[in-house]
């Protein structure tokens, strides 16, 4: 049975730092295209980062760029999101998935062009 895991979310003052992990079991993170996405409350979920298969890096968001990372630790076959300087408007859901195939960042979504698992998400609150 594959389960993505994330913790590390929680409640964090406007500019400080969190970092979420994402552990998995039943697969390995070396096979597959890693994402972060996340959902605010009233809005659809939106990516923040994913592996790019075309170019072998990584994608960020405009609205992370600069402020978010993402790294991997394939020992522990665990990826990690470290996000710096963290905004009120970062407030949302996380959730990481891991995608058999390659994402695809579409006019309007981005989408895996395989099979997904997802996590249960964590939460990030920013106050202000």
């Amino acid at each position: 049975e594959v389960q993505l895991v994330e913790s590390g979310g929680g409640l964090v003052q406007v500019g400080g730092s969190l970092r979420l992990s994402c552990a998995a079991s039943g697969l390995s993170f070396d096979d597959y295209a890693i994402g972060w996405f996340r959902q605010a409350a009233g809005k659809e979920r939106e990516e923040v980062s994913y592996d790019s298969r075309t170019d072998g890096g990584t994608y960020y968001s405009d609205s992370v760029k600069g402020r978010f990372t993402v790294s991997r630790d394939n020992a522990k076959n665990t990826v990690y999101l470290q996000m710096n300087r963290l905004k009120p408007e970062d407030t949302a859901n996380y959730y990481c998935a891991a995608c058999s195939g390659a994402y695809y960042r579409g006019d309007y979504s981005t989408i895996c062009l395989g099979t997904t698992f997802w996590g249960q998400g964590t939460r990030v609150t920013v106050s202000s």
